[in-house]
């Protein structure tokens, strides 16, 4: 078996080493064309198709017309809006746009802005070029539900790779912009320790949070904007109880709370409360944090970054299938920042994230599986959890000293 996996390991590296597969403009040109391939068969030419858009491009019209952002509109589309409403401001000149050059246009904005973010890691183009083929299905997937999880995901290695070049009003920008959206951003706070700039990164967090909370009003009203605040906050709760509702379910909705929590009841089949999952998951989260001595060590912060990206999605009752583009980063980063070389178990956790994590509920995989035990199940979530686990265990015990014989990360390009 460690023949197999490291001979496996090699064939893809050296595939990946050539010229054509790790040119940047390479993978430019492919996540433009799946943009394109989304906007064409999810959205239609007439660009009515894809839902998530119609939601999203209606949060604006809706604050134009002060009409509430998160009502049912069965006559405009399914579901409703669960953005905060400082997206109507993100999605306005998209929806401005004739529908499907809307589409498009904002599919290939979400495609430009992971894109960006990876670019700007400080890693070697080596690293870089992994990650973008190791992300690229995840990409397409989050491409044809149009949503906005690519952002967010962006947002948080972008907002990593800003404090480490000391852009600290850039650091700060990205992870409001991910919290008033999606309150996902919130998370990117758990790189404060790593900047010494710690009240200068606080003023920012507080000016951009400010600004963000107060632009819709120019465009509508106070009042209206803060009933507005009002009814997200009404709404994110009411979402996730319906969330963990479904939780148990393993006939038909299995599309939401794709995670840990979905998981287990789900296999289970047992009623408790999320928090004797949740509490255990926070501990583990928080106890690298006592290994002071690893702060400067960057890849110690690579594996805080990664481990911020897989709990996102591993413990939300929100997470869906096209969320695992948040998580999917999580594991290419894991993999690829440390100072040491990945053993044969760590390249199986990699081949195995891929193939359930990713590749699980796509059509490489025959839909009796999908529909009888990785859908039913939410099974995307346990090849994460390994990674997950395996990742604190390394972050509580591993040295992150760099290694002069492993040097595969950079500290700038």
């Amino acid at each position: 078996m460690t023949n197999t996996l490291r001979n496996t390991h090699k064939r893809i590296t050296d595939f990946f080493s050539l010229p054509f597969f790790s040119d940047y403009r390479t993978i430019a040109a492919l996540w433009t064309l799946l943009a394109v391939i989304a906007a064409i068969t999810k959205g239609g030419l007439d660009g009515e198709k894809m839902n998530n858009f119609q939601i999203y491009r209606q949060v604006f019209w809706h604050l134009i017309d002060l009409k509430s952002l998160y009502a049912y509109y069965p006559e405009e589309y399914h579901d409703h809006n669960l953005y905060g409403p400082f997206f109507s401001i993100i999605i306005a000149p998209f929806a401005a746009m004739p529908k499907f050059i809307g589409i498009l246009t904002w599919l290939l904005a979400l495609g430009a802005t992971l894109y960006a973010a990876i670019m700007k890691l400080p890693l070697a183009k080596g690293a870089r070029i992994f990650i973008y083929w190791y992300v690229s299905n995840e990409v397409l997937g989050a491409m044809f539900m149009g949503q906005f999880n690519i952002v967010i995901a962006a947002v948080v290695v972008g907002a990593y790779a800003a404090l480490r070049r000391d852009k600290i009003c850039l650091a700060a920008f990205l992870i409001m912009l991910g919290t008033m959206t999606k309150l996902y951003g919130i998370l990117g706070l758990a790189f404060f320790f790593f900047t010494p700039k710690k009240m200068k990164f606080i003023m920012w967090l507080l000016i951009w949070g400010a600004i963000m909370f107060v632009l819709p009003m120019f465009i509508s009203s106070s009042e209206y904007v803060l009933e507005q605040y009002s009814e997200w906050y009404s709404t994110i709760i009411d979402k996730n109880d319906i969330n963990v509702a479904v939780g148990f379910n393993t006939q038909s909705n299995y599309y939401q709370n794709i995670s840990v929590l979905g998981m287990t009841h789900r296999i289970t089949q047992m009623a408790f409360s999320d928090i004797y999952i949740l509490l255990p998951a926070m501990l583990l989260f928080l106890l690298p944090y006592l290994r002071t001595s690893q702060y400067a060590n960057h890849g110690f912060q690579w594996g805080i970054v990664a481990s911020v990206l897989m709990c996102i999605i591993l413990f939300s009752t929100g997470s869906e299938s096209s969320g695992y583009i948040i998580a999917i980063l999580g594991v290419a980063l894991w993999y690829v920042t440390s100072p040491w070389e990945r053993s044969k178990w760590d390249i199986a956790l990699l081949i195995f994230a891929l193939v359930l994590g990713s590749f699980g509920t796509s059509d490489l995989v025959p839909r009796f599986i999908q529909r009888s035990l990785i859908r039913p199940y939410s099974l995307k979530a346990l090849p994460i959890l390994l990674v997950w686990l395996k990742l604190i265990w390394e972050l509580c015990t591993r040295n992150y000293l760099p290694q002069s014989s492993t040097q595969q990360l950079n500290n700038h390009k």
